[in-house]
């Protein structure tokens, strides 16, 4: 560790950057040892300041004053054309390796201010070598990336309170207004739907801040049910583009990018929810072969043994309760499901409620209310998800004037739900498709 409280500023870590010291480095120091290791052009000077100044007081929760990895491209090639090796362009004086310890522990939001200073820091942010040691350590920090409009996504620090725009998606009416389920993995963010003729899937790259196509799973499916643990994620069921109802599942690795099959769920179902508690891959409700109603069972796999186990009436019960009309299953959203500290929770849209699973009894226990505000058709329209150590619920009121959002949090504590309202802001109030990134 670095000594000397020039080059280090103590703070407490938020609580879902899991780290055993409270000592960060502060990416303003980064900044400045950077520029001390050799003068610089007075362009490349001018240029360090702009940098800079959105970070010294940190006022604008908007992420519009940060700069992205996509704005470092249309200026780095312009100052770093006679810059020495890769090493030399990290922090000089440190050398290699504790710049790379620097930058481990600064804020994932600082590091496209930093990636600006040269092309040494860039190349290594960009190389994703920073959040897999980042994986490694145990430092992670969750963002969520939501969808209110078609083809456009925003992600939200929780950490900062701080904004971002993602690039817009390029894409045909067709996928436009398919059906899509999304997926955080890594350090990407995957959509999937359909176009004319074919199920697509687009990628969206922390790394360079862009959308690509041209991924394609082995059996390609929608409807499906799906979660992600670090690196890797895994799809179970949906349907094939011939509409059969699929029991397949493959696994998805961001690092290698390779599709690999899995054994089949038990049953076949599609319109599920996935989750992994306890490092298990789990697989809630849906709709079966033949079946119009909700599945009651889940399923259980485990990645050491490679094997699937049923669970009978794991489902929550229905939404509405006893005597409700209830809606066709195929009318309603997939279960709202989330793991907190791999305790399992479900939103009842119906009753505005908030259940956790007892493991041990299978059974579920209501512990209190959603969110006054989070409103939903038939569950479609409002994100219920797990952001760290706390609970994330995504939606907003209906109004024909105008949209509005809301992003309410709570830390699950063992008592009733104690609502934080995020950030509120002007939007679209149904949300289509939401994730959340740790890394």
């Amino acid at each position: 560790m670095l000594e000397g409280p020039s080059y280090l500023v103590s703070r407490d870590l938020p609580s879902s950057c899991e780290q055993e010291s409270k000592w960060i480095y502060n990416p303003f120091c980064v900044i400045e040892l950077s520029r001390s290791k050799r003068q610089m052009e007075d362009g490349e000077d001018q240029r360090a300041r702009k940098v800079l100044k959105p970070l010294k007081g940190d006022e604008n929760k908007d992420t519009e004053g940060n700069m992205s990895l996509a704005q470092i491209d249309q200026t780095d090639n312009h100052h770093h054309d006679g810059d020495y090796s890769e090493s030399s362009l990290l922090i000089h004086q440190l050398g290699r390796d504790i710049s790379i310890n620097c930058l481990l522990r600064c804020s994932r939001s600082d590091y496209g201010a930093i990636a600006s200073l040269n092309t040494g820091f860039c190349s290594v942010i960009r190389s994703g070598e920073l959040y897999r040691l980042r994986r490694e350590m145990g430092i992670v920090e969750h963002w969520v990336y939501f969808s209110c409009n078609l083809l456009e996504w925003e992600a939200f620090d929780p950490i900062r309170h701080r904004w971002m725009h993602l690039p817009r998606m390029t894409s045909n009416e067709c996928f436009m207004c398919s059906d899509k389920e999304s997926l955080a993995v890594g350090t990407e963010l995957l959509v999937f739907g359909k176009e004319i003729t074919s199920h697509v899937i687009y990628r969206y790259s922390i790394l360079t801040n862009t959308w690509s196509s041209g991924m394609k799973m082995n059996t390609p499916r929608c409807l499906f049910g799906s979660a992600s643990l670090g690196e890797i994620a895994i799809l179970a069921g949906g349907c094939d583009p011939h509409g059969k109802i699929l029991s397949s599942a493959e696994l998805y690795n961001s690092e290698t990018g390779k599709w690999v099959t899995i054994p089949s769920m038990i049953k076949a179902r599609k319109m599920c929810s996935a989750v992994f508690m306890e490092e298990k891959f789990y697989v809630i409700g849906g709709i079966g072969v033949g079946g119009s109603k909700t599945l009651t069972c889940g399923e259980v796999y485990d990645l050491k043994t490679k094997m699937w186990s049923e669970i009978p009436n794991m489902f929550p019960a229905r939404n509405g309760g006893a005597g409700a009309t209830e809606a066709p299953a195929a009318a309603e959203a997939p279960p709202l499901v989330a793991v907190v500290n791999n305790e399992l929770y479900a939103a009842d849209y119906a009753q505005q409620e908030v259940r956790k699973y007892d493991k041990d009894k299978n059974l579920w226990v209501t512990l209190g209310q959603l969110p006054k505000r989070a409103v939903s058709m038939n569950g479609w329209g409002l994100a219920f998800r797990a952001c760290g150590n706390q609970l994330i619920v995504i939606g907003g009121p209906r109004a024909l004037a105008e949209g509005m959002i809301e992003l309410n949090s709570w830390v699950p504590n063992g008592g009733p739900p104690q609502w934080n309202l995020l950030e509120r802001k002007s939007s679209g109030s149904f949300v289509y498709n939401c994730a959340v990134m740790g890394c």
